[in-house]
């Protein structure tokens, strides 16, 4: 069975995601994905970028494929190293640069958050906030699954 959060706790991820975006005044596009890196929910803000449509879809797709945020890939994807050629594999859908992330409960991963629409650090800081909710519910035991 493929693992993955609620539409519900994926709604409340985007919510966080959304307030710090609207903190930092950068419209973005927030994508909630399951374990297999397929959608859940995905929020496109006004004034967000068309292409990071696709992108947050991408990082959060990444991120639960390869368990690991994006920017962890960076590195080892430059020319000469071990992952070179990365982002060109999976149809295209492999992102190499930070906002997707991996959610984990019980030490598996059960969904992922991709965040797209400014600057790479910007974007990690708006897909942090939801991996800092996502900590929170789970602490509150308040994370739901999807059945």
């Amino acid at each position: 069975m493929v693992a993955a959060i609620s539409l519900e706790t994926a709604k409340r991820l985007i919510e966080a995601a959304e307030e710090r975006a609207n903190e930092i005044d950068n419209p973005m596009v927030i994508t909630v994905a399951n374990s297999e890196g397929n959608l859940i929910a995905q929020h496109r803000m006004d004034g967000a970028w068309l292409a990071s449509v696709n992108i947050s879809r991408n990082k959060a797709y990444t991120s639960a494929a390869l368990d690991t945020a994006t920017h962890d890939l960076a590195e080892p994807s430059a020319p000469g190293n071990s992952l070179y050629g990365l982002d060109t594999r999976d149809e295209g859908r492999m992102v190499v640069f930070g906002g997707g992330y991996p959610l984990e409960k019980d030490g598996g991963i059960v969904g992922s958050v991709g965040v797209s629409g400014g600057a790479v650090s910007q974007d990690r800081d708006v897909a942090e906030a939801a991996v800092a909710k996502w900590r929170d519910l789970l602490e509150k035991g308040e994370v739901e699954m999807a059945e």
